[in-house]
């Protein structure tokens, strides 16, 4: 880990691939293949490869550049709140020259808000919510990934919160960001997240009766009947015979 944070990607080891993650990631799965597939129906030629997904490893101080003055100010703030920063921020990571803080998801609604309104921070805008699934990140498989924008200084973090897939609730950001009502719609129809306190969580792309969350890793692919209120479309494997 370099003191300064790394915001050019690969090009620092003048490849233009990205420059490879701390060795002191956690690994959650191996890969085998291209796309997954097993039994044989890999036939990319790709079959046997074989690569580690990793997640990047808590960082640690210093940071580098502005990365600690937002560290610093975050924990001064929670303190002053008598929050002990260790109990909301579960670690620091720095990678891929982004700072993000993943957050016990019960003192999220708090984090947030604190990086609004407390003027060294400012991060006054989230530009949205991603969804995540690690299937092999076990008892934190669904992740919920926050942008925040500071305009007021010009800076960029992360927020990362987890949750188990037999729990799936996080809270929800709408009351300190209202843009991220839509967002966590989404993140809601396509990875089954529950945002407690949004208010009105429901499907935004798929039918209202649409069964499972088609953007999990788990998901089947393929030879899914459509399913909407009166009417069922048959798979397309089952739509047509071929002779």
């Amino acid at each position: 880990m370099t003191d300064t944070p790394n915001t050019n990607g690969g090009e620092q080891n003048g490849n233009a691939v990205p420059d490879p993650r701390d060795t002191g990631g956690e690994v959650i799965r191996v890969r085998r293949g291209m796309f997954g597939a097993n039994n044989g129906g890999d036939t990319s030629g790709y079959g046997g490869l074989i690569r580690t997904v990793t997640l990047p490893g808590a960082a640690t101080r210093p940071y580098g550049g502005w990365f600690d003055e937002v560290a610093d100010e975050l924990e001064g703030a929670l303190e002053e709140q008598d929050l002990l920063p260790e109990n909301a921020i579960e670690r620091t990571v720095v990678d891929r020259g982004e700072l993000t803080f993943h957050i016990a998801r019960e003192h999220l609604v708090r984090v947030a808000r604190t990086l609004r309104d407390d003027p060294a921070l400012r991060f006054e805008l989230c530009t949205g919510v991603s969804g995540v699934h690690f299937p092999g990140d076990k008892g934190r498989e669904l992740h919920a990934v926050y942008h925040l924008r500071s305009l007021t200084h010009g800076r960029i973090i992360r927020l990362e919160v987890s949750a188990p897939d037999s729990d799936p609730h996080i809270p929800s950001l709408v009351e300190v960001y209202p843009a991220n009502d839509w967002h966590e719609r989404e993140a809601y129809d396509f990875f089954g997240i529950v945002f407690d306190g949004h208010p009105a969580l429901t499907r935004i792309m798929m039918p209202d009766d649409w069964q499972g969350f088609p953007q999990r890793k788990d998901y089947p692919l393929g030879g899914i009947a459509v399913e909407y209120k009166g009417a069922q479309i048959p798979a397309p494997d089952q739509r047509r015979s071929y002779s």
